[in-house]
C-alpha cells in the first residue's frame, strides 16, 4: 500500500545564515536588438564630420593657424570630426559605437562653444572671430562664399547636427554623473592656459583670445569670476546632458520586432 501524497507541501526550512537576492539581470541592448548596418546613419555622421573639417580648414586658411587652432571651437569641431569620422564606421560596419564618455564630451564641447560664442561673443565690441581679424575678408565667388558660411557653421549648424544625431541615431548612453566632472578637466586646463599666455604677449588686440580675458580693461576679478562662471555652467550643462541622456527614448528600440508573439492560451 502507497502513502497518499500530501495536499499541501509542507515549507522547507530556511537554512541559517544563507539569504540570496534574486535581482533581475541587466543584459546589454545588443542582446535585445542586434547590431545591423545603418548606411544612412553613416552616410550622416561622415558628412557632418566632412563639414566639420571644412570650416575647420576654411578658418584656417583665413587667419594665422596657430591662433585659429588656439580657440576652443575650433578644438572642439575637431574633436567631434573625429568621434563623426569613427561613429560613422561602427555604423556602416555593425559595430558599436565610441565609448559614451567620448561621445557625450564632444557634444558637450561644440554645443558650450556654441553657447559661448552665441551669448558672449556674438555682440562683443569690438567685434569677435576666430581668426583674430576684424575686418572681413575681400574674397569672391566660392572662396567669398565659404568665408561666410564657415562662422555658422562651427557655432550653429555642426552643434545642432551633433545634437539632432545623438537624439534621433544614436541609443540611450550609460553615462555616469561622474563623467561630468572628467569633462571639467580639458576646459580648466584650457581656461588657465589661455590666462598665462595673454601674460606673456605684448599689449594689443591679439593678446587675449576671448574679449572677457581682458584683465587690463575689466580688471582681475572679473575675469576670474566669469571663468569660474563658464565652468559652473560647463558642469550644470553636463549634468543636464546625463540625465536627458538616461531618461529619453532609445528611437533604436522603438517599433523593433523582438520575435516573440503573444499566443491565446490553449485549451
Amino acid at each position: 500500500m502507497t502513502t497518499p501524497i500530501p495536499r499541501d507541501i509542507p515549507d522547507l526550512p530556511v537554512i541559517p545564515g544563507r539569504r540570496t537576492n534574486l535581482m533581475p539581470p541587466s543584459a546589454p541592448a545588443g542582446a535585445v536588438v542586434p547590431l545591423v548596418r545603418r548606411p544612412l546613419v553613416a552616410a550622416y555622421r561622415l558628412l557632418v564630420a566632412l563639414a566639420a573639417l571644412a570650416a575647420v580648414t576654411v578658418e584656417i586658411l583665413l587667419g594665422s593657424p596657430a591662433r585659429v587652432l588656439s580657440h576652443f571651437a575650433i578644438q572642439s569641431t575637431l574633436l567631434l570630426a573625429v568621434v563623426m569620422l569613427a561613429s560613422a564606421g561602427r555604423a556602416w560596419g555593425a559595430r558599436r559605437p565610441p565609448p559614451d564618455a567620448l561621445t557625450g564630451a564632444a557634444l558637450l564641447y561644440v554645443v558650450a562653444a556654441a553657447l559661448l560664442h552665441h551669448v558672449l561673443l556674438a555682440d562683443a565690441t569690438p567685434a569677435y572671430t576666430v581668426t583674430g581679424t576684424t575686418e572681413p575678408a575681400d574674397l569672391t565667388g566660392p572662396a567669398g562664399t565659404l568665408a561666410a558660411l564657415a562662422p555658422h557653421a562651427l557655432h550653429t549648424v555642426l552643434p545642432i547636427a551633433a545634437v539632432l544625431d545623438r537624439l534621433l541615431l544614436s541609443p540611450p548612453a550609460r553615462m555616469r554623473l561622474a563623467h561630468a566632472a572628467a569633462w571639467l578637466l580639458y576646459p580648466t586646463a584650457y581656461l588657465a592656459f589661455t590666462l598665462i599666455h595673454g601674460l606673456f604677449l605684448p599689449a594689443g588686440p591679439a593678446r587675449h583670445l576671448y574679449p572677457f580675458q581682458d584683465a587690463d580693461r575689466h580688471g582681475h576679478p572679473y575675469v576670474l569670476g566669469v571663468s569660474l562662471l563658464l565652468l559652473l555652467v560647463l558642469y550644470c550643462l553636463a549634468v543636464a546632458l546625463i540625465v536627458v541622456d538616461r531618461t529619453r527614448p532609445d528611437p533604436l528600440r522603438l517599433g523593433a520586432k523582438t520575435g516573440f508573439r503573444l499566443q491565446p492560451p490553449v485549451g
